[in-house]
């Protein structure tokens, strides 16, 4: 994926540059430059990507078609793929980003005008005025914020589970063939559900597909996904990584996440170390990132009343572009990897959510089974031990379990963290873990007064 920044004003090439110079790792091989209209707007990105075009939106993509009316808002609601966009119109700066939030983008205002940038430290170059566009807006300085779209909701009529089955699988292996950008792919690979379903779909249609995994020695991702990756016939690739790895990882980690959120932290650290290992075999990676929130995988929704769970399901949908899709899209960027994630396809999302709960939480006398109409629908394509996998945590499967967090709690004391947990923002730190986490954020960003940009994992546990 490609990066972006821009500034409206004067100085705006000086500007953007140094906005475009602290996110050059989303795009090494190729760079552009468009100013009109007192815009200065700047790109970066590789060869897995197409070059930006103001015709096809493909991925992130800089509009420069200048004389351009603003866009209808049902061609942007349409567009089938992940993106987020600047555009020089004849109406003026325009800012758009795609219906679930896959790709970011960041605005900001100067003493000049406008900024924007993909990543949050690109921004920060310019000003500390931070704001995310949300999922399915466009912005305009004029107008401000808009939506264009969403995830369209109906629900199905009850029908024969294996056409519906088929439906998805059929929808998946289209979203995952669109995504083949070279002969030799990448995927991660847990050996989970949704990884799997997704190297699985992927394998028949490249030359070579490598699988990667990384977690401390004995984790159990390790395990499946080397029986995953024989039975597929993936060229495998594995990390076993200690505690010392990953503290030494932390620095960089936080820098490129932009976030210092306890949980979203810890399963981010194995993921960047995973992405830099991909790197050095492959230019783009497929992704299971997405499954748990569109088949209710999560625990926890076990516990709820049958109709408060489509709500959730929408809830936690929502709340994926600045967590989960933040964590895929910086680990992997801040090694100029693209990271490709099948289960956000328009397609299969709007299949998706018309899908009856019942059918995604099957609940049964005995015990309910998460994302059952995804295993369903693979449960050709997966061994038996991988298709009724139970879900793990992707930092429990990678065996960190409470490393980290036992780290933090013998190295920083209960008084040092009743002083420093209040951030300038009003916010309270809710563990010592993400106090260490924080501390380093801070290192790398200042404190920062406004935090309204940022993730927070929805009810992650406090300090005792």
């Amino acid at each position: 994926m490609a990066g972006i920044a821009g500034i409206v004003g004067p100085e705006g090439r000086s500007k953007a540059s140094r906005m475009l110079e602290r996110i050059s790792h989303r795009g090494r091989e190729h760079r552009k430059a468009v100013q009109a209209g007192g815009v200065t707007m700047l790109a970066v990105w590789n060869d897995t990507e197409a070059r930006p075009t103001p015709v096809a939106l493909r991925k992130q993509a800089v509009w420069d078609a200048v004389s351009a009316p603003l866009p209808d808002p049902e061609l942007l609601a349409d567009h089938r793929g992940p993106f987020a966009m600047a555009a020089i119109t004849s109406d003026g700066l325009l800012l758009a980003r795609d219906r679930l939030g896959v790709k970011p983008l960041y605005y900001g205002h100067t003493k000049s005008g406008l900024a924007f940038a993909s990543e949050v430290k690109g921004l920060l170059a310019v000003t500390k005025d931070v704001h995310e566009v949300p999922p399915g807006f466009m912005f305009t300085p004029g107008t401000g914020l808009k939506p264009f779209g969403d995830v369209r909701s109906r629900v199905l009529p009850l029908r024969d589970t294996e056409e519906i089955a088929a439906e998805l699988r059929l929808r998946l292996e289209q979203a995952v063939i669109r995504r083949i950008v070279a002969d030799d792919m990448g995927a991660w690979l847990s050996g989970g559900l949704d990884s799997s379903a997704i190297a699985a779909l992927a394998k028949p249609h490249v030359r070579t597909l490598h699988s990667f995994v990384s977690g401390v020695e004995g984790a159990p991702d390790l395990k499946y996904a080397q029986e995953m990756a024989g039975y597929l016939g993936t060229r495998h690739h594995e990390l076993v990584v200690t505690l010392g790895d990953l503290l030494a990882a932390l620095p960089e980690v936080i820098y490129h996440l932009e976030s210092f959120d306890a949980l979203l932290v810890r399963s981010s650290v194995t993921n960047y170390l995973t992405a830099r290992m991909a790197s050095e075999y492959v230019g783009a990676v497929f992704s299971g990132e997405g499954a748990d929130e569109l088949f209710a995988g999560y625990a926890y929704l076990k516990n709820l009343p049958p109709e408060r769970v489509p709500a959730e399901l929408q809830d936690i949908i929502g709340r994926l572009h600045n967590t989960a899709l933040q964590r895929v899209d910086r680990c992997a960027q801040a090694h100029g990897l693209l990271a490709l994630v099948p289960f956000t396809d328009p397609d299969v999302l709007e299949y998706v959510a018309c899908i009856p709960a019942e059918y995604k939480l099957y609940r049964q006398a005995s015990a309910s089974i998460e994302k059952w109409i995804l295993r369903k629908a693979v449960e050709e394509l997966l061994p038996a031990s991988v298709l009724w996998r139970p879900k793990a945590k992707f930092w429990r499967g990678a065996g960190i379990g409470e490393l980290l967090a036992r780290h933090a709690e013998e190295s920083i004391s209960d008084g040092q963290f009743l002083h420093e947990r209040q951030l300038p923002n009003g916010w309270h730190l809710r563990t010592k873990e993400e106090l260490m986490y924080y501390r380093i954020f801070r290192d790398h960003f200042g404190e920062l007064d406004n935090l309204e940009w940022m993730g927070r994992t929805k009810d992650a546990p406090a300090s005792r």
